[in-house]
């Protein structure tokens, strides 16, 4: 793809990245505390926090992977983001008062109350890790079609967008990079409904066409339906869906922190109810997007070899006017930048509360605020460096880092947060025990699933015959998650039986509940 900016595109996409910084500096005088520069309590409203959570959710990957997958497959990925709602609708209602009411800044604190610093520390690590992954992964896409796009050198763009980051959550904490989202999140959905329509519209036959050429090609539906765990199906996804869900919604920073910062209850949960459902139609839109280039791209010439991540860059570069380029381009710009911006901000605040004061205790908020400024500039240029080996490592290295860290650190958090929320039985030995057990399985499967090399028959890491886990990866993680319930609850029926804060646990949640709507049926009673 030949470069073909024009200077007003140019011009466009710095104006985005001046705006950016401004919102550091806008809110840099609030930043006197560490419960200001990570919480910005009391001061955000609802409706910013849900297009926040928005923002935070949509990155590159959702601006260049969907518009890929669509455009190579049908809408089975998909899947996984239409789970959250349905999962979310059952449990918001009380993972949010449970959060709000016994944690002061990290999310992993609870997994301490609740079964000890071991529990603490493999989940708060296993977040970093994922950040740090996940941190790349973003940098990476987001360089290599800005290079493709423009012809810059792809370091430069990662250190430039990097450095922005920095210097926006660096002076303005949480609260800055809150509205920061609101202010991009209106410019994410803007730059997918303008492509989507192009798109209709300059298939010959128009809207009807496309669905309907899509169908015929497969392009369309969720399927394969198949009761099959060893490929890629709708069971696949769904399942997967609902751990991811509880895992994003329930033990993950950046999303919990959300909760911190809403002045009410009411407020958090309408945020999150608000965040995901305007998150769902924006992953749809841009797989539609993919599927609506698939049609297109068989009434007009493509370039030959063009891998299917490319082909939305490449129609961006050639069928759009000049200026409209340049805004999507910055619409593309800024989800990297929403989604980077929270994950730093999370992770200094896992940093400073996890780590840093407990290395450091009794130190006074000034110097924790401190701190956790150095910790978000350590942490963004750590994140620069990582996308950096990302692109020596090219796109199957980067698939590779990522899996294996999600695999070998995430596995079964998710089950040691159920069973502290529904089992007062579970305690830390037994919940210990599940985790060891975890590791090895999935280390097990990793090893005996993973091939060496490239080829038709290539080596696995490990090889077992038989005994090979075979089943599709996504499932690795739910298997994980259900070894750590199954084998943690029944372990820990061998260790005595823990004194629970019932402010920790799902019951106490009812009780706390049924406790209040009598005392309001009596202030009632009395009224009348």
């Amino acid at each position: 793809m030949t470069p073909t900016l024009h200077i007003i595109d140019y011009i466009i996409i710095v104006i985005l990245l001046l705006v950016t910084l401004s919102f550091g500096f806008r809110f840099a005088k609030k930043q006197k505390s560490t419960e200001n520069y990570f919480i910005a309590k009391n001061r955000v409203p609802a409706w910013a926090l849900g297009m926040s959570l928005l923002a935070t959710l949509i990155s590159s990957v959702t601006f260049l992977g969907y518009p890929g997958t669509g455009f190579s497959s049908n809408w089975i990925l998909l899947v996984q983001g239409l789970m959250v709602p349905i999962v979310l609708v059952g449990v918001i209602w009380f993972i949010v008062p449970l959060y709000r009411r016994v944690i002061r800044l990290s999310t992993y604190e609870y997994f301490e109350k609740r079964f000890g610093t071991f529990a603490r520390y493999y989940s708060s690590l296993a977040f970093v890790l994922r950040q740090f992954a996940g941190m790349g992964t973003v940098f990476f896409l987001l360089a290599l079609a800005l290079t493709s796009m423009t012809g810059a050198n792809t370091f430069v763009i990662i250190s430039i967008v990097g450095l922005v980051i920095i210097v926006v959550n660096l002076l303005g904490g949480i609260e800055a990079v809150i509205w920061l989202d609101v202010f991009q999140g209106f410019m994410l959905f803007a730059s997918g409904i303008i492509c989507f329509a192009v798109l209709l519209f300059s298939v010959d036959g128009g809207p009807a066409a496309v669905f309907n050429i899509a169908a015929e090609n497969g392009r369309a539906g969720f399927g394969p339906y198949d009761l099959d765990f060893t490929k890629l199906t709708f069971i696949v996804m769904a399942i997967n869906g609902a751990f991811y869900a509880i895992q994003k919604y329930g033990t993950d920073q950046t999303v919990v922190q959300r909760y911190l910062t809403a002045r009410t209850d009411k407020a958090a949960i309408k945020a999150s109810l608000m965040g995901i459902l305007l998150t769902v139609p924006v992953w749809t839109l841009f797989m539609f997007i993919g599927t609506a280039l698939f049609v297109y791209y068989r009434q007009q010439p493509l370039p030959q070899g063009m891998r299917a991540d490319a082909v939305f860059p490449y129609f961006i570069m050639t069928k759009l006017p000049t200026g409209i380029i340049g805004f999507i381009l910055a619409a593309m710009i800024s989800a990297a930048i929403c989604s980077l911006s929270a994950d730093l901000n999370s992770l200094a605040a896992v940093g400073v509360e996890d780590y840093y004061k407990k290395f450091r205790p009794n130190k006074t908020d000034k110097q924790y605020l401190f701190a956790s400024k150095w910790l978000v500039v350590i942490s963004g240029l750590i994140s620069i460096i990582i996308g950096g080996l990302y692109l020596r490592a090219g796109s199957e290295g980067v698939l590779g880092i990522v899996f294996t860290l999600y695999a070998i650190f995430s596995g079964g958090i998710v089950g040691i947060f159920l069973l502290g929320l529904l089992s007062a039985r579970a305690n830390r030995q037994g919940v210990n025990i599940g985790v060891v057990t975890c590791i090895i399985f999935t280390a097990y499967a990793f090893l005996t699933s993973t091939p060496i090399g490239l080829g038709n028959n290539p080596a696995l890491l490990v090889d077992m015959g038989e005994y090979n886990f075979t089943h599709n990866k996504l499932m690795l993680g739910v298997y994980s998650h259900l070894i750590v319930i199954g084998v943690g609850y029944v372990a820990s029926l061998f260790y005595p039986k823990p004194v629970i804060d019932k402010n920790l646990l799902y019951s106490g949640w009812l009780e706390n509940r049924r406790n209040d709507n009598s005392a309001l049926q009596q202030e009632i009673k009395i009224v009348n």
